[in-house]
């Protein structure tokens, strides 16, 4: 049984990490006290997805050295301690900005992998599904705590500050608590891996294209969920909060289904059918974005096929590099992230100017367009075993 609660540990603990893709649910409440405009407001939430990739790229020497108990510890606390600097915003918005996107960015980057990594090392028989609802937690969490964080807003009369200080109280008590089961299997010997030569994937003709493929799902899912309530401005403040809420769910349902898509098809063929997915949606957008349920049933769709991203490529690595090699080479591919979390600021600036997300849409059905055929013509290296 002992598995099965570290799983569950595992969950709760995405749970928590997930909360950033409820940010779209504060942006009107500090619009509204602040007078900023859109695309400064997705400031914290660009930030946050660039510090997060930059810290995961080194979280593999950071679990070797701290072991994954102690590394959920050192995240849980920074995690939880940028949501309650956040919470100073009220004197300047810099303090929400360093709280939620610096501070908070580092404390994911640190523990982000050891549910990964230690869920995979318990079932490596179900890469694929163990990994899928593992990483659920991160999609779904965002789910309740912007309901909670929505709910407190709006009924309630609590300030977006103080939610950001009780969240932040919450998170380093969960993360802490469930860190504490957070042990690998007794015949897996982490620290004794072979230094991974990361020259040999940096050239991997595969490894480039993931990144590819990667950015280009990131990119769109991204962009959306930061931008949600902002894509049909008509909608009541009830109905966005709803539409991010469906993108949450959506995110976590989609990384389970993508999951045990990827455990019986070949990978190369799970990606490209995630990536052409999600620009078929944004394709259809014109159509979707006139109503408040053509917004749900948009966030919904893009909502579930961004969250095979967070599953499609760490089960990638895990079959073709293996197991032990993931918090190595997953942590290098995600750094992809740095460059696609400028994509929603990029996104509310484009709006801001034009008063619509078109010019941006099309921009990343292009992009996803380009992945799917770049991945169709490296496919014979899905094959290759490259341990580097």
């Amino acid at each position: 049984m002992r598995r099965y609660i570290i799983l569950a540990a595992a969950v709760f603990m995405q749970m928590c990490l997930g909360a950033t893709y409820s940010w779209a649910v504060f942006v009107r409440p500090l619009k509204e006290i602040t007078g900023l405009l859109q695309g400064t407001l997705q400031s914290p939430f660009s930030i946050f997805y660039f510090v997060f990739p930059l810290t995961l790229i080194f979280s593999d020497r950071i679990l070797r050295w701290l072991g994954p108990r102690k590394a959920s510890l050192l995240g849980g606390i920074l995690f939880g301690g940028g949501w309650i600097l956040a919470s100073l915003g009220n004197h300047t918005f810099a303090f929400t900005a360093a709280g939620v996107g610096v501070l908070s960015g580092v404390g994911v980057g640190t523990v982000y992998l050891v549910p990964v990594t230690v869920g995979l090392a318990w079932f490596p028989e179900h890469k694929g599904l163990v990994t899928g609802i593992t990483v659920a937690g991160f999609g779904g969490g965002a789910a309740l705590f912007s309901q909670v964080a929505g709910w407190g807003m709006a009924s309630a009369g609590i300030s977006p500050y103080t939610m950001f200080l009780y969240l932040g109280i919450g998170y380093i008590l969960i993360i802490s608590l469930c860190g504490l089961t957070m042990v690998n299997p007794p015949d897996v010997k982490i620290k004794e891996t072979i230094p991974l030569n990361y020259t040999v994937i940096l050239k991997s003709k595969l490894f480039r294209a993931l990144c590819l493929a990667m950015f280009a799902g990131l990119a769109a899912g991204l962009t959306v969920n930061a931008n949600m309530k902002e894509l049909t401005p008509l909608v009541s403040v009830k109905t966005g909060i709803m539409a991010v809420a469906f993108f949450a769910v959506a995110n976590a349902i989609g990384r389970v289904i993508w999951g045990l898509i990827f455990d019986r098809i070949p990978p190369e063929r799970a990606i490209q059918a995630n990536l052409l997915s999600q620009a078929l949606v944004l394709t259809c957008s014109p159509f979707l974005l006139h109503s408040p349920a053509g917004l749900e049933v948009f966030a919904f769709l893009t909502g579930f096929n961004y969250g095979g991203i967070l599953v499609l490529y760490a089960s990638t690595i895990a079959r073709v590099w293996g197991i032990e090699r993931v918090s190595q080479v997953y942590g290098l591919l995600f750094s992809v992230h740095l460059i696609a979390t400028f994509s929603p600021m990029a996104a509310g600036y484009a709006y801001d100017f034009t008063g619509s997300f078109t010019l941006p849409f099309v921009a990343l059905v292009l992009l996803l367009l380009l992945a799917t055929g770049v991945i169709q013509w490296n496919r014979k290296f899905f094959a290759t075993q490259s341990t580097g």
